[in-house]
């Protein structure tokens, strides 16, 4: 299928994955069934508050979105309003929303944590405007251009010597002179989106910068799970160390679905190439990497192949791309007698989504789901 004059789908050694783009993407509809109940709350069952989060609220939006699956997305979308935000989710009153909802210590069910997480809230504002556009939904465009503008006026602060950047949260952040950052909630593509759908606001900045902090923070091609910037500079976070591991994972994610034809993509790839080369010494990507020695521990579980696969595809090694196609058969299939893990399967649906050719994003962020060019 071309689209634009390029091949869509992401080709292989084993040729060019064949998606039906119009038909159904069994392993969404497996997750959905498991993970997504009837009233639009998505469950991860690995923890003991059977808790929701923005982020998987978020996650499954865009989800549904590259799958055209509106009546998900819109009960995602609803439940997220009225548990999240407390109801105040529209483009006139837009609050952002609580990271986390579960079973709290009294045994009731409510917000846990009421403190905003700034990814989160980029992808939900991101995927409103995107389904604004795909499906020519007004009232999507205008929430999630008012939830932009509340990332940018709560959770964007101005670190001297360096400018805009995106904090973790809106509040807890910022200890006197040290102020804690998450590399993994800065996708290039998504503030790419913003700054092409908004037209303003500080989201071009915090590509450049976040490049400037995956640059610094990765002297070895590897990206820790946290930094900071302390004195005018990036430096070893405070709390975590110099640990990548779980977060960090989904930096190699992003950076490989980066338009290639954006100007900062190339550069993203080049300062995290020692995943690639250490898979391509090893077979396996380490669980646990030092960021500031290289020294990495353990085996990643089958879902970093998931994070990894778009990211091998942009760098074009078609053999590590074979070993993690090979795993995420695996990780599709299941582990009998072990449930499926929800940032497991999200992680595999990211990076099966890509590589079959089921979404892309282009230079200007803007979300290209097969089903776009196909289904008309």
């Amino acid at each position: 299928m071309t689209l634009g004059g390029a091949a869509f789908a992401t080709a292989d050694a084993g040729g060019t994955a064949a998606v039906p783009p119009c038909g159904d993407w069994p392993s969404y509809r497996t997750f959905v069934e498991r993970f997504v109940q009837p009233d639009g709350r998505v469950v991860d069952f690995s923890v003991p508050s059977q808790q929701s989060t923005s982020e998987g609220q978020s996650y499954v939006m865009f989800f549904a979105l590259v799958a055209n699956d509106r009546a998900t997305f819109d009960r995602v979308l609803e439940w997220t309003r009225h548990n999240l935000a407390g109801g105040q989710f529209d483009a006139n009153n837009v609050r952002l929303p609580a990271w986390q909802w579960g079973r709290k210590p009294d045994g009731s069910w409510g917000v846990m944590d009421p403190n905003p997480a700034s990814d989160s809230d980029l992808w939900i504002a991101y995927d409103l405007l995107q389904a604004g556009r795909l499906w020519n939904v007004h009232d999507y465009t205008a929430l999630g251009s008012a939830l932009a503008a509340q990332i940018a006026a709560r959770s964007v602060t101005d670190l001297a010597g360096l400018g805009p950047m995106l904090l973790p949260g809106p509040v807890g952040f910022i200890t006197g002179d040290v102020t804690r950052l998450n590399p993994s909630y800065l996708p290039l593509s998504l503030l790419r989106g913003l700054a092409h759908d908004l037209r303003g606001g500080p989201w071009t900045a915090l590509a450049q910068n976040t490049l400037k902090m995956v640059i610094a923070t990765s002297p070895h091609g590897f990206t820790p799970d946290w930094a900071a910037w302390h004195q005018g500079q990036f430096a070893v976070d405070p709390k975590t160390g110099d640990l990548g591991s779980y977060d960090a994972i989904r930096v190699y994610l992003w950076a490989g679905l980066a338009a290639s034809s954006d100007p900062l993509a190339k550069p993203w790839l080049n300062a995290v190439r020692g995943m690639n080369e250490r898979v391509t010494q090893t077979g396996v990507p380490p669980e646990k990497v030092a960021v500031t020695t290289g020294n990495g521990t353990g085996e990643g579980p089958l879902s970093y192949w998931g994070a990894l696969a778009p990211y091998f595809a942009a760098l074009g090694d078609t053999r590590n791309l074979a070993l993690a196609r090979t795993r995420l058969v695996a990780l599709d299939n299941g582990t009998p007698g072990r449930e499926p893990v929800y940032y497991d399967r999200v992680l595999g649906l990211f990076g099966t989504g890509a590589i079959d050719g089921r979404y892309r994003f282009d230079a200007n962020g803007q979300l290209i789901p097969a089903w776009r060019a196909a289904c008309q």
